[in-house]
């Protein structure tokens, strides 16, 4: 089964997220649960996204932990802009005691932070983009709003509907994903890197959907 790009624009206006003749500094997130248990699973999409990323930006170095801002941490330059890259180490509930650290150390306001995540009322194949809004139950999106405000943008990764539907939600999403995801998680991530380049060279994160499954 192959993978097409398309794009459908939700009709909402694209959200400016940098000042012109400053320095620009953004923070990306991926959230995920630390251990080796929870490698490959639903709910750790996020930190597949970012070591995905991390590894095409030998300019960005590798992976540190800084236990006092509660993650794994690599930052550098792409073009003129600085980026900060994590992973959370408070487990996914305590998302935001990291995503709070790191934006007050290097000062990164809301704007300029992208939050990369599992969403389970998004079907598999779908990427969907946004800035602001409710955390639709997701905990770990829950804590980063409650830190540091709503305003920053997410890339919400489908990984529904459940299957079989009586499954408790928690259950699923602590699941690895099966045979047929798994062919795709490749073409999924490298659509994740290009939608945050975008995100850095272009100042912005337009709320649209990206679907690519067929």
């Amino acid at each position: 089964m192959g993978w097409l790009l398309k794009q459908q624009d939700l009709g909402t206006n694209v959200v400016q997220l940098y000042n012109m003749g400053q320095q620009r500094s953004v923070l990306l997130v991926g959230l995920g649960n630390v251990g080796r248990q929870y490698e490959g699973t639903r709910h750790n999409i996020g930190f597949a996204c970012v070591d995905a990323f991390l590894a095409a930006h030998e300019e960005l170095g590798g992976w540190v932990e800084k236990k006092s801002l509660h993650c794994y941490l690599a930052q550098g330059h792409i073009g003129d802009t600085q980026v900060v890259i994590i992973k959370p180490t408070t487990f996914m509930n305590e998302s935001g005691q990291a995503v709070a650290a790191v934006s007050n150390f290097y000062k990164i306001p809301p704007e300029n932070v992208v939050v990369i995540h599992d969403e389970l009322d998004v079907p598999f194949g779908q990427i969907r983009l946004r800035v602001g809004g409710s955390s639709a139950g997701h905990k770990g999106i829950k804590s980063v709003s409650q830190s540091i405000d709503e305003m920053y943008g997410r890339i919400r990764i489908g990984i529904g509907p459940k299957k079989p539907a009586a499954i408790d939600s928690a259950d699923f999403v602590l699941q690895t994903f099966n045979p047929k995801e798994k062919v795709h998680l490749a073409d999924l991530t490298q659509e994740v890197k290009v939608i945050i380049e975008e995100f850095i060279y272009g100042g912005q994160l337009s709320h649209e959907t990206r679907s690519f499954l067929v």
